[in-house]
């Protein structure tokens, strides 16, 4: 069982190395990377090219790790009991199982993708590090014990949000998805848009990456943001010369996909009434 990558996804040697290592560890693989680096697409791509069910668990600031392994609802129960329903006899009925309870019972190997572990509450990585390191975990209400069946392949997203606990990160085989260069990131627009127009491509990459550099930046447009912005340079049928022709420092025009805050916006009409001045 190896990833090597898929015509949907382009994935580095480095990260193919990563996903592997971790496969035949059997250890989670724990990715960091910008926002809009692919670090979840990252999961339904190792899941698709490993023809393997992928199972999805979003992490919110909310969310504790019980939920992973299943939740008792015992307010249901009590109601029932009140109610006189039979199925308050059997504790099981509600028992609801968590995605760990689904992926540890799968009949087939699997992809857990926990999706952005850092914005759940700081113990929320030391409360899952049995239930991941040994693969089994225990339920009170019934007395009984959930083991794996087959180990899934566990894939672990963060945006680094929060610092992750030292003897979680033991337990991992970690992986950082740097920002892809210029060449890269031509592979990726390709995939997404074939038959792109290659001048077009090129100017607007290089405004891009102008973009990206310049000083004083809150938030550096992502990978995703570049593949909307150009996507709608396409369908606006912009003109390749337009974009070269445009002031370094200007405002991009349909910036809105690229600039999400209005410090960024400010800064770039603060640019373009400068270099208007000094013209």
């Amino acid at each position: 069982m190896e990833f090597k990558g898929t015509a949907d996804y382009v994935a580095d040697k480095d990260l193919m190395i990563a996903v592997n290592a971790a496969i035949r560890l059997e250890r989670p693989l724990l990715v960091k990377g910008e926002p809009g680096t692919g670090k979840t697409e990252l999961a339904r791509q190792v899941a698709t090219a490993l023809g393997l069910e992928m199972l999805e668990w979003n992490v919110k600031s909310t969310t504790k790790a019980q939920q992973g392994l299943y939740e008792y609802d015992a307010v249901s129960r009590l109601r029932d009991s009140q109610l006189g329903d039979a199925r308050v006899n059997d504790v099981k009925n509600y028992i609801r199982q968590g995605k760990l309870w689904q992926a540890f019972t799968a009949e087939k190997k699997c992809v857990l993708l926990i999706d952005e572990i850092d914005k759940a509450d700081i113990e929320f990585p030391n409360d899952l590090l049995q239930e991941l390191d040994r693969m089994e975990f225990h339920v009170y209400e019934t007395g009984e014990t959930v083991t794996a069946r087959i180990r899934p392949i566990v894939i672990i997203t963060s945006n680094n949000e929060k610092e992750l606990p030292d003897a979680f990160l033991r337990r991992c085989f970690f992986h950082y998805i740097r920002f892809p260069d210029a060449e890269t990131l031509e592979k990726i627009v390709e995939v997404h848009y074939p038959g792109i127009k290659k001048t077009l491509l090129s100017n607007a990459l290089t405004q891009f990456y102008e973009i990206r550099e310049t000083p004083g930046l809150k938030k550096k447009p992502s990978t995703s943001e570049a593949l909307d912005w150009i996507r709608l340079l396409v369908a606006e049928d912009v003109d390749p010369a337009d974009l070269r022709g445009e002031a370094k420092n200007a405002l991009p025009r349909l910036h809105g996909a690229l600039l999400k805050n209005e410090q960024d916006v400010h800064l770039f009409e603060r640019l373009a009434f400068m270099a208007r001045r000094e013209r």
